[in-house]
């Protein structure tokens, strides 16, 4: 695919890439696919975008307040900033140090700090420091991805689908296609991982060629109450007083190629890394992110919108918070409780709050209404067209998310019946992986691919760890009351057999988990080695249950699988109208792949009267700390305060040392532990929020309400080097 010289032949545009130039072939990629061309880059003069890399000579950068040019960014003949950027599972990171450090987000290390806690060896509470290279502490099924080269299989994918095939052979066909170009061209490129990812819906696809670092250590994280600092309260909130940040390391084996935890592995030396500016920033400056944000449904339907509204946002709203709550209770009075439940709390707590936040955006920004709006334009353009063969697709996806609406309920809480009891989640990965392993590969589902089984049972094996069986009992009878006021579930066998069982559904849940084994590690793993037959005889209560559930989630399965094949098909068609009747505005959604947004240290007014400055400091973060739960601040941090120990940190008007800002730039999920960067490309803080009118991002972006907030780099230093005394990692950070 990549032959022996590196370098591949794009037809379409007469031109020869490099293998280490995929952003160039991106460029050419994107520009090729959507047409963009002179009419968007009129349009990306607003402020709104995350701009695809294949943009940066067309945004005027100068103009923009960027003191680098598009080649200093990214220059396919030489190193450039990109590549001092990585993906740390699905957070963005950068590389500070020749030796591999990564800074990101306490919350994207948080789970390799609770997997390495315990009552007496609290990490969470008291924070960590690796003191060298040795105490450097794996972080398990975590990985670094470094993109190497980037391709398009849009005709390969799309060929393997016809106009006779049901929706759901078409989702499959695309899968089985996605699967075989992996497979294909990890044969022909030995130790690199590839990605088929869907570009546009239904559109385009594109293969990345990744390395994969699988050795990840945890190098530094400060205490809880700094990382989390007022916690859900202050989560998607301004102002904020939160560091957090945490330093990872990425590893290799000693040929430099990536490599299983080793300890004789050794640091890995990126192309590039960034060089981290002291000096901070100040109000009015131009910073810009480069990461990986994820999805955006910008360009979704109304009736999309409304299904969200009526029925996604809200019952994870009330289904995440009622596990919250009862996780919560069930460690309230005992630590090592409390560890098991703490990351998927904080995962379960940071979607809820997002969710409530994008219901109140949707109302109060009339999101729909705009997007009813724009579809009347999309609706003027096809009558106006003599040759329209495509009158009613508006209508057809609008049918699609009828028919999601009228099933969500019940389909949402079926699915939250196997996930919310770990035991049941565990039960059914074990079924399915067994079901599964037993057909050729190929035909497998993705994570019981021979390529993926291994990091599918690793991340097994720690839920196992986390499993709490009181809260089990909780979670499942809860589950149940839910689900018995739910219309359609006495269609359902084997729910219904339960719900009208004669037994309470507090001694139905009691029973299924007392008697499980589905917490032994060593019983899981004597699991995995067995056929759905075996497994049925082993008597397990819990995998009994997902026995007699498993035909329903398979039919769920390859329900989701018939509408993501309609929608495909729909919304391609439907992208080529807004192509056409937008043809000065048109922005593709992002899609998880490497993006730049740039923007400005700047205030907002997220209602009438109430104006936020952008800049936070440890005098606001005294002024909020009461040393009750979530406003605690370890005494360190308050002496080094109060005898202003500031290390050359303070900000030269504040006169104190700054905690976190707000900037302008276009942002959403997956720019956790982005790199804001200055003017000059240098890391002045590291993004890993949102304020909570700009939960609404994923559906629309507004200059006025949608700020992103970022640890300020004074603040990461002066807690590492001066409050915690890990002078040896500022020092690498500095490179001193």
């Amino acid at each position: 695919m990549w032959p022996g010289n590196g370098l591949m032949y794009l037809h379409s545009r007469n031109r020869w890439f490099h293998k280490d130039s995929w952003p160039a072939l991106l460029a050419y990629l994107l520009v090729a696919i959507c047409s963009l061309n002179a009419g968007l880059a009129s349009k990306l003069m607003a402020d709104e975008g995350m701009f695809p890399i294949s943009e940066l000579e067309n945004i005027q950068l100068a103009k923009r307040g960027i003191r680098l040019t598009a080649d200093q960014i990214f220059n396919p003949q030489t190193t450039s900033l990109v590549d001092g950027i990585c993906r740390v599972n699905g957070c963005t990171g950068s590389f500070v140090s020749p030796k591999g450090l990564i800074i990101t987000n306490h919350h994207c290390a948080f789970d390799a700090i609770q997997k390495a806690s315990s009552p007496e060896r609290d990490l969470l509470t008291g924070g960590f420091i690796a003191k060298g290279l040795a105490d450097e502490v794996p972080a398990p099924n975590y990985t670094v991805r470094i993109t190497e080269a980037y391709q398009d299989v849009s005709e390969s994918v799309l060929a393997a689908v016809s106009t006779e095939m049901s929706f759901t052979d078409r989702t499959k066909a695309i899968e089985r296609r996605r699967k075989e170009l992996e497979l294909q061209a990890e044969q022909e490129n030995p130790g690199f991982r590839a990605e088929v990812a869907e570009m546009f819906v239904g559109k385009t696809y594109v293969l990345f060629l990744y390395t994969y670092l699988k050795d990840v250590r945890l190098v530094f994280a400060p205490p809880v109450s700094i990382g989390a600092f007022g916690g859900e309260l202050d989560n998607w909130e301004w102002p904020r007083h939160t560091g957090d940040y945490s330093l990872m390391r990425a590893y290799v084996g000693r040929d430099g190629k990536p490599a299983e935890y080793s300890p004789e592995n050794v640091p890995y030396q990126p192309k590039r890394h960034l060089k981290v500016q002291a000096a901070g920033i100040d109000e009015g400056d131009t910073v810009f992110l480069l990461g990986y944000p994820g999805r955006t449904v910008r360009n979704r339907t109304a009736s999309f919108l409304q299904y969200e509204k009526d029925v996604r946002l809200p019952a994870i709203v009330e289904l995440y918070g009622w596990q919250i709550a009862e996780m919560e209770k069930a460690g309230a009075n005992d630590r090592s409780v409390a560890i098991k439940h703490a990351t998927r709390i904080k995962s379960l707590a940071n979607v809820e709050k997002r969710s409530r936040g994008q219901l109140i955006g949707m109302q109060r920004a009339q999101i729909i209404e705009q997007r009813l709006n724009r579809e009347s334009k999309w609706r003027a353009y096809l009558d106006a067209q003599p040759d329209n063969k495509s009158p009613n697709v508006l209508d057809e996806i609008a049918g699609v998310y009828g028919e999601m609406t009228k099933r969500g309920p019940l389909e949402i809480h079926l699915r939250e019946l196997r996930t919310a009891p770990r035991a049941l989640a565990i039960a059914f990965t074990l079924y399915d992986a067994a079901v599964e392993r037993a057909k050729p590969d190929i035909e497998r589902e993705t994570p019981y691919m021979d390529r993926n089984f291994n990091q599918t049972t690793q991340q097994l094996r720690l839920d196992v760890g986390d499993w709490h069986r009181e809260t089990d009992v909780r979670m499942l009878q809860g589950m149940l009351e839910r689900l018995r006021k739910i219309p359609g579930y006495q269609d359902i066998e084997p729910v219904d057999r339960i719900l009208k069982s004669s037994e309470s559904l507090d001694k139905l849940a009691k029973g299924v988990m007392e008697s499980t084994k589905l917490g032994q590690i060593e019983f899981v793993d004597e699991c995995l080695k067995k056929s759905p037959q075996e497994l049925k005889a082993l008597g397990d209560p819990a995998l009994q249950w997902i026995i007699d559930l498993y035909p329903t989630y398979v039919k769920l399965r390859d329900k989701d699988k018939e509408r993501e094949g309609k929608l495909g098909a729909l919304y391609g068609t439907l992208m080529d109208i807004q192509k056409a009747a937008e043809a000065s505005g048109f922005i593709p959604d992002a899609n998880a792949t490497l993006r730049l947004t740039v923007g400005r240290v700047e205030a907002y007014s997220p209602v009438d009267a109430i104006l936020k400055t952008p800049i936070s400091t440890l005098n606001g973060l005294l002024e909020k700390t009461t040393q009750v739960e979530p406003y605690i601040t370890p005494l360190p941090v308050i002496q080094a305060a109060q005898e202003k120990r500031f290390s050359n940190l303070a900000h030269p008007k504040l006169g104190t040392v700054p905690v976190a800002f707000l900037y302008s730039t276009d942002t959403t999920g997956g720019n956790s532990g982005s790199p804001v960067l200055n003017a000059n490309g240098e890391l002045v803080g590291v993004n890993f929020d949102r304020t909570f009118e700009a939960t609404i991002n994923d559906f629309a972006w507004n200059q006025r309400y949608s700020r992103s907030i970022g640890v300020d780099i004074r603040y990461v230093l002066w807690i590492t080097g001066e409050v915690f005394g890990a002078k040896h990692l500022t020092a690498e950070m500095l490179g001193k």
